[in-house]
């Protein structure tokens, strides 16, 4: 089992070397405010658990050279993104840094069984490529409400089968490291903040539009949950009063008329329709279509595809102006596998929140694109992770 830090101090310390990388001990000290001498006791005790290791001397300062340290180069942690169709998982060093990155096309409504199954596979591969012996820690997020102090799936509406399911029990037990697990969305939102576009960020909410839709609320810089944890859960907000049945059970909610799935319903009727000859030669080569067909015939100029994108970032827009509204946030992300669909979805997002909410709360709020695709949610993982192994235990 991975050391803990010991206290506060020594925990401040090695987030502060994962996040800035290897430094010197009178860097370090002047970021801690601690007293030279303090801070000799607790890096000595970090350098006796095997957490750090010296790093050579520092440049000088004026006196005498102080030296570097920089966490272990050794320690490995695990980050596995689970969507509802597909399956991200990469191993980073201490600094988070990826170092392998794998990605598999899985329907998480075959189970928990199943898919943990196909998630020990993708880690042993990657162990097997030489990137990593082991892991000291994995985070695992799921398409779903999560209780997150026990790490367990609740009432996941597209999740069959995971309602109460011991995740992080039962990965804990087969990799034999600390696991942690929450939302997709939120550990979506932490990958943004930690290493793109919400790195500057204190307070932002984090749009995930893939086959559902989901928000991730950060304040002050930490991630907010809710009580059941299920804050954020906007994919069910209602857009059209009696409108499409959605899997929630209601009706007319934003997930039911815009989603990776709903756009996928709308291009294949507009393709049997025919009201779209891109479409119906894509439906044909396929067999089925998806968002990513609807992307491609956007950028094809496909009159029916741009209508498709408008309308849904018209509902989405919508629904993020009571957001907007009602949090003030300093930044929105719109991230997911619909991304794809760029600048005409932003269009309408933008229009719709800057025409909706009041200018006070829009006069300075950038509503962007996220930075890191599908490894958003691996990263932010294994940053969930790290924040566990690197508190005091």
């Amino acid at each position: 089992m991975t050391a803990r830090p010991e206290n506060a101090h020594q925990a401040r310390l090695l987030r502060l070397l994962r996040d800035n990388g290897s430094n010197s001990r009178a860097q370090l000290g002047d970021l801690m405010d601690l007293s030279r001498s303090k801070l000799a006791v607790e890096v000595d005790r970090l350098l006796e658990t095997g957490l750090v290791v010296a790093d050579g001397l520092a440049p000088s300062r004026g006196g005498r050279r102080s030296h570097n340290i920089r966490l272990a180069p050794t320690l490995r942690f695990l980050g596995v993104d689970i969507g509802a169709t597909s399956i991200d998982v990469a191993v980073t060093n201490a600094e988070l840094e990826v170092l392998g990155h794998l990605n598999h096309p899985m329907d998480v409504r075959e189970g928990p069984v199943a898919v943990f199954e196909q998630v020990l596979s993708m880690a042993a591969k990657l162990r097997a490529s030489g990137v990593a012996e082991g892991f000291d820690g994995t985070g695992i997020g799921v398409p779903g409400p999560v209780r997150f102090p026990e790490g367990v799936p609740v009432a996941p509406p597209i999740m069959p089968g995971w309602d109460g399911f011991p995740v992080r029990e039962a990965l804990g037990q087969e990799l034999g490291c600390p696991v942690m697990v929450d939302n997709d969305v939120n550990l979506m939102a932490v990958g943004e903040q930690h290493a793109g576009v919400a790195r500057s960020a204190g307070d932002f909410l984090c749009i995930k539009i893939g086959t559902g839709i989901g928000c991730g609320i950060v304040v002050g810089g930490e991630v907010y949950r809710g009580t059941t944890g299920s804050a954020g859960d906007i994919g069910h907000i209602q857009v059209e009063p009696g409108g499409r049945a959605c899997a929630c059970g209601n009706r007319g909610c934003l997930e039911a008329h815009f989603s990776g799935a709903a756009l996928a319903r709308d291009a294949e009727e507009a393709a049997r329709a025919g009201r779209s000859m891109e479409f119906a030669a894509r439906l044909e080569a396929a067999g089925h279509l998806t968002a990513a067909d609807v992307s491609a015939a956007a950028a094809a100029g496909d009159a029916v595809a741009l209508e498709l994108i408008r309308e849904g970032g018209t509902r989405l827009g919508k629904v993020i102006a009571g957001l907007v509204s009602f949090f003030n946030p300093g930044l929105v992300v719109i991230g997911g596998g619909v991304t794809g669909l760029g600048h005409t979805l932003l269009a309408s997002v933008r229009t719709q929140v800057y025409r909706q909410s009041l200018p006070l709360a829009t006069g300075n709020l950038p509503i962007v694109l996220g930075e890191l695709g599908p490894a958003a949610g691996a990263i932010g993982a294994a940053r969930l992770i790290s924040d566990h192994v690197f508190s005091p235990a």
